[in-house]
């Protein structure tokens, strides 16, 4: 019945160690073995994956929450941020003193030098840190950007809301994308361009950016240690990440 398999990557493919645990690598074996085709989908940007994507032998991966998609090394569908609507969270920032960090297609920039909440986000993912250019936006497409600041800031960003989307993803960090974006937008894309329907996938994810994909697809899986909010848009809730949760999954998918 399914015949593609979506995977956030953080808490989902990988554990708070940035670790794959062993018995989720035997399962994505397992899964190309029998023809289902295993694609990333994660709120990362496609430089920051690589690793991930050559040790589990994917290169489908849907990335900086939809915003980006590749299909077997070829890229399909991108959706970026309009400079209009740039140039208004640049202008709030500075007035709050809030950092940004603009991710491109190939590269991302920090428009703060040394800022703290951007080495603790940024460093949380196991990543290199952003070079320094605040002007980095002006010439080049961005498809995401981090902004910086405590949740009790987050109110401060509401007249950006027709415009831009939010989503929180660290303690000091948010992903913000076009109003309306989200990871199944990607998926959408991608699933059309290989003539699959949304009901003959299957995702899984563990944070509210995976709360439209989960729906979009014939089964969203949770993960054991899924934000709460998630749980009301799954289908089903599997095992913690560092307990077989993607095996787990799997199983209950009828994949293995």
């Amino acid at each position: 019945m399914y015949k593609i398999v979506f995977f956030d990557i953080d808490g989902t493919l990988v554990n708070e160690e940035k670790q794959v645990p062993a018995s989720t690598v035997t399962a994505i074996h397992q899964l190309k073995q029998q023809g289902i085709e295993p694609v990333i989908a994660t709120g990362r940007a496609p430089y920051f994956i690589k690793p991930l994507a050559e040790q589990l032998g994917i290169d489908s991966y849907v990335c900086l929450n939809g915003g980006y998609a590749v299909y077997r090394g070829e890229p399909l569908y991108r959706r970026i941020l309009a400079k209009s609507s740039i140039e208004a969270l640049v202008k709030l920032a500075a007035k709050y003193k809030h950092s940004l960090v603009f991710e491109g297609e190939h590269q991302f920039f920090t428009d703060t030098e040394d800022h703290p909440f951007v080495t603790g986000s940024v460093s949380s993912l196991k990543v290199d840190l952003p070079g320094y250019d605040p002007d980095f936006w002006k010439t080049n497409d961005v498809y995401q950007i981090f902004l910086h600041c405590e949740d009790t800031d987050e109110h401060l960003y509401e007249e950006l809301q027709s415009e831009l989307k939010l989503i929180r993803w660290h303690q000091h960090a948010i992903d913000v994308l076009p109003a309306g974006g989200s990871k199944a937008q990607g998926i959408a894309a991608l699933l059309d361009l290989v003539g699959i329907k949304p009901e003959e996938a299957v995702a899984f994810g563990d944070g509210l950016n995976d709360m439209e994909m989960l729906s979009f697809v014939g089964m969203g899986i949770a993960m054991g240690n899924s934000h709460k909010d998630l749980l009301p848009y799954a289908d089903h809730v599997t095992t913690h990440v560092d307990e077989d949760g993607v095996r787990n999954g799997l199983i209950t998918a009828g994949l293995l």
